[in-house]
């Protein structure tokens, strides 16, 4: 027994085959897969960065809070 699969085309889409040992539907059309993988890293990516530029604000809204505490401090000295 080998242990290539035994793919049956899907009568509706050509794209998607059978594994008659597995009962596992599989997409053999490669490029649909490729596409759909660049755009799971882009989304990726995407979410990266929105995450990133979520830590900068915070660390400037932090930074901001640090010199008006500061700020704040010298006034209060010289009064």
């Amino acid at each position: 027994m080998s242990n290539e699969p035994t793919l049956l085309i899907v009568e509706s889409d050509n794209d998607l085959a059978r594994d008659v040992n597995s009962n596992a539907i599989i997409n053999t059309n490669r490029s649909a897969y490729e596409r759909a993988k660049a755009k799971s890293n882009a989304a990726q990516r995407e979410r990266d960065e929105l995450r990133s530029a979520t830590r900068e604000i915070n660390n400037i809204k932090c930074e901001m809070h640090e010199i008006k505490s500061l700020l704040t401090q010298l006034v209060n000295k010289e009064n």
